[in-house]
């Protein structure tokens, strides 16, 4: 095959490549961010008709995945993953990459994990530098797959904020970080890592190198973002990206030697089905699909079997609500993680009273779906709450207070959208709240700084706040936030005890409260409080003003 062909080529042959399919030709199938979305929009069942299909017109046909498949509804959280394994070995998937959420159900379900899949894991980034024993050992930095004449290389990118975004014990050994995912200044020490990974394919015999990355195009994942990789780095003929959730049927990028390369995205739960296609000529392109597709019988009949483990308990009903608990607007653009929502406000009013605290905290990271109203069952409040966090409370400090909410609001825009309908400024360490009040000015540059592990270190001195206006309920009134004054703070475990999402504000403070009682119980027993009722949530209370 030959290489060089003006990418305005590719562009003209776009959709004809999708439907004039030849033996010679390489196929390419990819997926992101499902999030246990097995029978969500197109549903597993497409992905595996869709190969089968172009696998009647080629043989060089295989199938990735870049992260986030295994966490995000209730028939992870109850097997722990397994479930999902199952799916997509029965879809046929030949290669993966961890996203951060991966990482949830700890280190050795992961590796247990790894051992039950058929297809291999790549990451070329994380790097082992403890003493008791590599539980990612099954990760490999990238693969050089055989196409007959031709070689194509993938190598694994995952992002380094997962040390931050999962639980930090995870990642340690004797309380020291042990899993380096290539931290560095202007994400040079990330870019250095797949380079070499690159070289390595290129030196094994690879044609083609494809990116697979959970890596993100958000403005708050810079430097480490996928376009800042491509910037950084040759030799890579395409990125397939995550983590940010985008739709991306094709952009193009410039890397550092100024050659635009392709990169895509297919959104989350299966929003699309990502088609790459290397031509006999040396054409590559990259498109997604969606709407009516066929469906495998097969895969269908074995997703029967393994659902109906699980069925009668996911579908028991909890509560009832009469208004619609959204993470997102109307149109379906997602707000949670930078503005606040009527669920928002209502899971921290639960915490605040399971906590029995002054005041509550919930990061929009840790919301991951809505609710509609009507039945809720065990399965809807999973998936709200998927991961298992329990309910505590602590003594907090005024400022460490603000330092934790101007940690959420670091990355907060005027527009919670852009001009595609992207969700903009998002931002998992978002905070919602019960017993305060805040505003956000996006005027002001963020002044929090982060450390080497991509953790809140501390803040610019005197430097404007972006979190102002700050107000406490007490007796019946707000007050200004005392910067000196210690509080009840309640929250889930993963963010006050685990310094999750990078809260190390709070790392030390006193627990004094320690429920055990996990966060989607928490929000059941709220619910249920208002026999139904919850109309004093069908909008936003007012308690975060963004401008």
């Amino acid at each position: 095959m030959k290489k060089g062909w003006l990418f305005i080529i590719a562009v003209i042959l776009l959709f004809v490549s999708f439907f004039a399919v030849y033996a010679e030709d390489i196929v390419i199938l990819y997926t992101n961010d499902v999030h246990c979305g097995y029978d969500d929009n197109l549903g597993y069942s497409s992905v595996a008709a869709m190969k089968d299909h172009y696998k009647t017109l080629t043989p060089n046909v295989l199938l990735v995945d870049n992260g986030d498949a295994i966490q995000g509804d209730v028939i992870g959280t109850v097997s722990q993953g397994e479930f999902i394994i199952d799916f997509m070995n029965d879809v046929g998937y030949d290669y993966a990459i961890l996203g951060n959420h991966e990482f949830d159900y700890g280190m050795d379900r992961l590796s247990e994990l790894a051992e039950l899949a058929d297809f291999s894991y790549i990451s070329s980034n994380i790097i082992y530098t403890g003493t008791e024993g590599n539980k990612l050992s099954f990760l490999k930095p990238y693969a050089v797959h055989d196409f007959g004449d031709v070689n194509v290389g993938f190598v694994g990118a995952d992002a380094p904020e997962t040390l931050s975004t999962s639980t930090l014990s995870f990642f340690k050994e004797n309380g020291k970080f042990v899993y380096d995912f290539g931290f560095g200044e202007n994400g040079g020490v990330l870019a250095g890592r797949i380079q070499d990974a690159v070289d390595a394919c290129k030196a094994e015999g690879a044609d083609y190198v494809i990116l697979l990355a959970h890596l993100g195009t958000d403005e708050v994942n810079a430097p480490y973002r996928s376009v800042d990789v491509i910037s950084k780095t040759h030799d890579i003929d395409a990125c397939l990206d995550a983590h940010s959730h985008s739709v991306i049927v094709s952009k193009y990028v410039a890397n550092d030697r100024g050659e635009l390369i392709p990169l895509s995205s297919t959104g989350t739960e299966l929003q699309y089905i990502g088609i790459m296609m290397i031509t006999e000529e040396g054409i590559l392109t990259t498109t997604l699909v969606n709407g009516s597709l066929p469906e495998s019988a097969e895969f269908n009949a074995d997703a029967a079997e393994i659902t109906a483990e699980y069925n009668e308990v996911i579908n028991e009903v909890m509560a009832y609500s009469n208004v619609d608990l959204r993470i997102s607007d109307k149109d379906g653009i997602r707000m949670i993680r930078s503005r606040e929502t009527n669920l928002g406000d209502l899971v921290a009013d639960a915490y605040l009273r399971a906590a029995e605290a002054e005041i509550a905290f919930v990061n929009g990271g840790g919301i991951r779906s809505g609710l509609a109203a009507g039945d809720l069952t065990y399965a809807d409040m999973m998936a709200c709450h998927p991961f298992g966090n329990s309910i505590i409370a602590i003594k907090a400090s005024g400022q460490q207070i603000l330092d934790a909410l101007e940690w959420g609001a670091r990355n907060a825009q005027p527009e919670y959208k852009d001009h595609e309908g992207n969700p903009a400024g998002e931002n998992g360490q978002f905070i919602h709240v019960s017993g305060l009040r805040y505003t956000i000015d996006t005027s002001a540059a963020s002044p929090v700084i982060s450390d080497t592990n991509g953790m809140f270190f501390g803040m610019i001195e005197d430097a404007p706040h972006r979190v102002t206006d700050v107000e406490i309920m007490k007796d019946g009134e707000w007050l200004p936030l005392d910067m000196e004054a210690e509080y009840i703070l309640g929250g889930h475990d993963y963010m006050l005890l685990e310094q999750g999402g990078g809260f190390t504000m709070f790392d030390g403070d006193e627990l004094v409260l320690d429920s055990g009682i996990p966060d989607y119980q928490v929000l059941v027993n709220h619910i249920v409080s208002f026999d139904g009722d919850l109309s004093v949530y069908a909008e936003p209370q007012g308690r975060i003003t963004v401008r």
